[in-house]
């Protein structure tokens, strides 16, 4: 007679629960990554209206018109969005949102302390999604569940940044794992799992966009020396494509046929 009791996990999800052990298993063993202060030089730095590095400014723009957009339609939609996770998808929006704001206030004065203002709406965006995604993928009620602790400590993580700065021991370690980890796990969800909705691939254009966005922000001087825009101007108009993929979703999808929900 077999008496062993079933496993709390699945193998999908032990094989999600040792890569985010790992990952932070590697960050804890890194050395402490300050702040690098050359980070702030961008190549564009043209004032134009009176206003400084008027582009890196200018070009936060799109964020708040997805997430305006994304607002609205979080708010209203009922057949593509489940009643108890409305609230992850209003959140991330609103960060979206908060990026045009504190994206511009750091571009107008870069520096260490308004970078907390850039990064503090970013991580909820982060988070928001990561908690999107497991509520979509994996289990609505673990989505709901992970976003509160996820917002904790994505929020931490800046937070516990720039009070390392302050002590003149920088360590963006933590931060480094908010912003990356969900990049590594969301393929991986996307791979093992099927969505409860359709048009699911939409996803794979977000990460895919993102992923340019990183990359244009690497860029920064070969795109302003081609084109005349730096690259991370470009970083913020791919980041905010990026996000209007979910809200392109949003009015497409609809709940898959026979997902066992």
């Amino acid at each position: 007679m077999n008496n062993s009791k079933p496993s709390v996990f699945t193998r999908k999800e032990l094989l999600l629960i040792l890569v985010v052990s790992v990952a932070v298993l590697v960050a804890w063993l890194f050395p402490k990554i300050p702040q690098d202060p050359a980070y702030h030089l961008f190549v564009d730095q043209r004032i134009l209206l009176s206003i400084p590095n008027f582009w890196n400014v200018l070009s936060n723009a799109p964020f708040v018109l997805v997430g305006l957009a994304g607002l609205f339609r979080a708010g209203r939609q009922s057949h593509t969005i489940d009643s108890g996770t409305r609230h992850l998808y209003i959140l991330f929006f609103a960060g979206i949102t908060a990026v045009t704001l504190g994206s511009s206030y750091y571009h107008l004065w870069p520096g260490n302390q308004t970078l907390v203002w850039d990064r503090l709406p970013m991580t909820i965006a982060f988070m928001s999604l990561l908690s999107i995604i497991v509520a979509e993928f994996i289990s609505l009620k673990a989505g709901r569940l992970m976003l509160f602790p996820l917002l904790g400590l994505g929020v931490g993580s800046v937070f516990y940044w720039i009070w390392t700065e302050t002590q003149h021991a920088g360590d963006l370690r933590l931060y480094g794992l908010v912003q990356f980890l969900p990049m590594l796990l969301i393929p991986m969800i996307l791979l093992m799992y099927r969505s409860r909705y359709t048009h699911a691939g939409l996803y794979w254009l977000l990460l895919a966009l993102y992923g340019l966005a990183k990359l244009a922000e690497l860029g920064d001087v070969y795109l302003f020396e081609l084109t005349g825009l730096s690259g991370h101007s470009f970083k913020h108009l791919f980041a905010a494509s990026s996000a209007a993929v979910l809200y392109l979703a949003l009015g497409r999808r609809s709940i898959h046929p026979g997902h066992p929900s």
